[in-house]
């Protein structure tokens, strides 16, 4: 298999029309079209079927389509690396971050992109669940790490990275971090006052968890990310909610909930059909590969 071969089946899988998919690639019809049919001998089955003015993908057509674009972006990663490393010319990369995801998490996949890319300039911004939706929509970034952003936008490409458990949290002096439980009944919530998230991806599936289990949150306070979450928690001002990957404080206890589980999944987006550029497929392939098991979380479901 060959790349050339690769770069024309997922022109033709974009286009759906062998004129179209020759004219992007800049090589002629019949040359696209001996290159498709001898990757489909390679195969061992038919990738794209004509019928009359409309084609579509097969069967194995659509099940290799992310594995060959997987392929693709993995060697271009890998050709570029070579050539940034020799000639250190890297142009920006932005990048956005949920409010609710701890940037330590990423810090080992970035320290590898640094060491690749030694000329790489790494702009990160920071945003709720819909600024982080509107930054990839407007092409102000190309890559963006968050938890569940549900039907935003069905242009997004997602890459589950790791599912984390949600915890409560409560001051160290709080009667219910002062008992030999590691976890709580909701029953014990009931006349607690919660702080609020403000646009989380979690609070949404948190409130039906908590609903279904006859618990409805009294809210004290909204802050909008995990540092001011902590900063009030400090103060005893309430009890509240953060994932697992959250920061932690010595003053702060977390606790399990005795009575219902709830989890979310991290992973990294992009817009679909996008041009991505090399330093941003390199990132994007680091995170992926990259273990998170030493931060307590487990494989996504």
């Amino acid at each position: 298999m060959e790349m050339q071969q690769v770069r024309y089946f997922l022109a033709l899988s974009s286009t759906l029309n062998f004129t179209r998919a020759a004219e992007e690639c800049n090589v002629t019809q019949p040359a696209l079209t001996r290159a498709i049919k001898t990757l489909e001998d390679e195969l061992g089955g038919e990738l794209l079927r004509r019928e009359r003015q409309h084609s579509h993908l097969t069967e194995l057509g659509r099940r290799m389509l992310p594995l060959l674009q997987q392929c693709y972006d993995a060697a271009s990663s890998a050709k570029s690396l070579a050539k940034a490393v020799q000639s250190s010319d890297v142009a920006p990369l932005n990048v956005t971050i949920s409010n609710s995801v701890n940037i330590a998490l990423l810090v080992s996949p970035f320290s590898e992109l640094f060491r690749a890319y030694p000329g790489v300039h790494l702009k990160i911004s920071r945003g709720s669940p819909t600024t982080v939706v509107e930054t990839l929509k407007n092409g102000d970034v190309e890559l963006a790490v968050a938890g569940p952003l549900g039907p935003a936008w069905d242009r997004l490409d997602i890459w589950p990275l790791f599912q984390e458990e949600i915890e409560l949290v409560v001051n160290s002096d709080h009667p219910l971090a002062r008992r030999n439980e590691s976890d709580v009944a909701l029953s014990q919530l009931a006349a607690e006052p919660f702080l609020s998230r403000i646009d989380w991806e979690t609070s949404e599936e948190l409130s039906r968890c908590l609903a279904a289990k006859g618990l409805t949150p009294r809210t004290a306070h909204e802050i909008e990310t995990d540092h001011d979450l902590l900063a009030l928690l400090e103060a005893n001002a309430g009890v509240g909610f953060v994932s697992a990957t959250a920061p932690r404080s010595a003053n702060i206890r977390r606790l399990k909930l005795r009575d219902v589980e709830i989890s979310r999944i991290v992973s990294i987006y992009a817009v679909a059909g996008r041009h991505r550029s090399p330093v941003a497929t390199t990132l994007l392939n680091l995170l992926r590969s990259t273990d998170w098991s030493p931060f307590g979380v487990s494989e996504p479901a």
